[in-house]
Formats: C-alpha cells, structure tokens, sequence
C-alpha cells in the first residue's frame, strides 16, 4: 500500500508480482533507461507509488553503493509489500539478464567472435543511447520548471565532464539543496511506522550468516586460494565500497581482475557490450568477468563447468549486499521523509541525477556515434529515430532493440558481402 494524492492504494501481490518481471524482462538501456521504466509503470501509468517517493527513494539508492536501478526496484517493491516485496521486485528485476547473459557468455567463448553478433550488438549500440537520452529528457522536463534544480543538473554534467568524481558530484548536489532550500516546509506525508531495531539487527545477523556460510562452504570446497573463493570475497569488497554507479564499478574491478590475470581488457569490453544490450543492470558485466576468470582458469573442473560456478559466484557476492542495504535501510529513510533537512538534501541530489543520466548519454553517445572522432552517420541515424520513436511515438524499448538487432545484421552482412 501507498498514498498517491492522499488516496491509499492497495496494490494486490499477484499484480506486482506480473509488473516485476514484466520491467525485468524490458529493462534495457542501462541505470537511465531502467529508471525511467520504473518510472513510466509504477507512477506514471498505475500510481502505485506517488512521485515525491519515488524521487525520495531514487535519491537514497542513489547514495548507495552498488547497482541503483536495482536497488530502487528493491525499494519499491519493499513500500508496496515490505521484506518479501523487495525480495521479489530485486530478484525479478535481475534474473532475466543472469539467463541471458550466462546464455550469451557461453556463446562467447564457444563460438568466438561470430560475424553475426557483432553485427548485431553495432545495431543495437545506437538505440541504447537513445534510451539514456530519453530518459534524461523525460526527468530533465521537471527540473527545468524552476532554477535550482536546473542549475545542479547542469552542475553536475559539468562536473563529471571535468572528471569529478561521482561521489564529489553526489555530496556536493545534496550539500547545496541543503544549503538553499532547508528552510523550505515539505509536504505533509503520512506518518511512517518506527523502524523495528529487532528487524534491523535480524536482518542484519541473517545476512552475516547467510554470507559467513556461503563462504566456508565455497573454502571447503575450493580452498581458500581457489578462484571461486578469491571471486566472492572480492566481489563482496566492490559491492561495499565502490560508489558512483556501474562504470566506477567496472573500472575498479577491471584494474584488479586484469592485473591478477583473471581475464583480458578485451574480454572485459566484451562483457560490458553484452550488458548494455541486454535487460537488467549495467553491473550485471560482472558476472561476464567472474565467467571469464572461470573459463580461463578453470582448475579441476571443466571450463564450462567452472565459467558456471563463477559466474554464480560473482553474481551472489554482488548483489547480496545490495538487497542487505535496502531492505534494513528503507524503513529509516521513510521515517525521515519529511525531516525537511534530508528531504532539501535528497532534492538536490534528484536534481544532479538528471545531469548524471545526460552525461552517461553524451559518454555512450561520443563512444558509439563519434568512435575515434569520426561520425558514424548510419549509427546517428539509427540513433535519432529510435530517440523520436521514444519520445514521441511511446514505442516499447524491446521492440527498437530487436528493430537495431536486425538493422545491424542487415547492414552488417550485406556490408560484408
């Protein structure tokens, strides 16, 4: 149940359930376009969940270390059906992109470099940056109406452009929506329930536990200085402590996979290929590393068998921690909803993710219209009518993917012929 206008919405789990898997299955275009989906299904077209929480809950993901869109669906589906709600919404939410991916990983390393994928992933590279700039212009259309939030937007851009560094960017956009609008009374919300200490703390112990055991078991298994057991330790550490979404992410665990020779540079562009052309996280690359690191160097087992096991591995370690932070940390964010100190901080921080989303665009943009400086007029076209179609047409994600699928191996092949 939510309070959208005052009106308390019952919302059947049955209901959310179908929603769930439906946004897991159409979630392409990276932490944007998946953010934007969520937007467009649970506040725009059913209002389940009214726009103030839903930028209260996005700001808070935001600030979180780990994969945002995935922990803002954890979030969502917690406000509407609390503990196993934001199981279910976070599980659906990624495990269509583990299928997929493991699937394509697979065809990877058995199949090689087809003509065929290739050209295909070049079709599909314009439409997902239409997505991300379409859902900067989406969220961009509600911070242009007053300056403030308009000025932090392009703060932010800016400043990434500069190469600040994502966390700088995010404190920096709450310090100063603190600083001009923490005289300014919020809205009156409903009164949240007094977050439980016993929930927090059994929380908290299962999760302990839950990992504590995963990892003596994967010891007894493997050893301590077996590869799955190094991955989930490892993974664990990213999950933690690195801030500043996907790309901060990838480029940590990049540096440290490559330099311990789990996998090539050239692999790991690979796998980020496959992730921003399938539904679900950007992170999800990372089950593409712990894949690799596993066929590479597979010990007893057989490299598809261990590819597997590693994949599964990295998976678990990266986004168990992300259900963790949400599921304890929510209650207490709804608590403070109306504390007008957090509620000025979280504002200026919704704001500068819009300058964020713009500026992912741009960076996908530069890379896959502009390679090397050079215009890639068949690309930006492909681009510019997926970004018309979005916006102005309302067609579905899916569909323009698999229209760029099918251009790219059109144009691919007969390029080629």
């Amino acid at each position: 149940m939510d309070e959208t206008d005052g009106r308390p919405i019952l919302v059947p789990l049955s209901d959310a359930v179908r929603i769930w898997a439906m946004v897991g299955w159409l979630s392409f275009g990276g932490p944007a376009g998946q953010i934007a989906l969520l937007h467009r299904e649970v506040v725009e077209k059913r209002r389940w969940v009214s726009e103030d929480r839903f930028l209260h809950a996005l700001s808070f993901c935001t600030l979180l270390p780990g994969p945002e869109a995935q922990q803002l669906a954890t979030y969502l589906g917690w406000l509407l059906h609390r503990t196993p709600g934001g199981l279910i919404a976070g599980g659906l939410f990624v495990l269509p992109s583990v299928a997929i991916l493991l699937g394509l990983s697979l065809l990877y390393v058995h199949a090689g470099q087809s003509p065929w994928l290739l050209h295909a992933l070049g079709g599909v590279k314009p439409v997902v940056v239409a997505v991300v700039l379409g859902a900067g212009w989406t969220l961009g259309r509600r911070v242009a109406r007053r300056p403030v939030p308009l000025a932090l937007a392009a703060l932010a851009f800016g400043a990434l452009s500069l190469g600040v560094p994502f966390p700088a960017v995010v404190l920096g956009a709450g310090l100063i929506g603190w600083a001009v609008n923490r005289t300014s009374a919020p809205k009156p919300v409903a009164a949240a329930a007094r977050p439980s200490l016993r929930r927090t703390l059994r929380l908290g112990a299962v999760g302990l536990v839950g990992w504590a055991v995963s990892f003596v078991g994967l010891a007894l298994g493997f050893g301590l200085r077996g590869l799955p057991t190094l991955l989930y330790g490892f993974f664990t550490r990213a999950a933690l402590v690195t801030f500043g979404g996907a790309y901060a992410v990838l480029a940590y665990v990049n540096q440290a996979a490559v330099s311990a020779g789990w996998l090539t540079v050239g692999q790991t562009l690979d796998g980020l290929a496959f992730a921003e052309t399938t539904p679900g996280p950007l992170v999800m690359t990372l089950q593409f590393v712990g894949f690799m690191a596993g066929w590479n160097h597979p010990g007893a087992l057989s490299p598809t068998a261990s590819a597997c096991v590693c994949a599964a591995v990295t998976t678990a370690a990266t986004f168990g921690p992300s259900f963790l932070l949400v599921l304890i940390g929510a209650p207490y964010v709804e608590r403070l909803r109306g504390n007008p100190t957090l509620t000025a901080a979280l504002g200026g921080v919704s704001a500068a993710v819009v300058g964020v989303i713009l500026h992912l665009g741009a960076t996908f943009g530069l890379a896959v219209l502009l390679p090397g400086g050079r215009p890639e007029w068949v690309a930006m076209g492909l681009a510019v009518a997926a970004l018309v179609g979005l916006i102005r047409f309302k067609l579905p994600v899916v569909a323009l993917v698999a229209l760029g699928a099918g251009l790219g191996l059109l144009l691919g092949f007969s390029g080629s012929a």
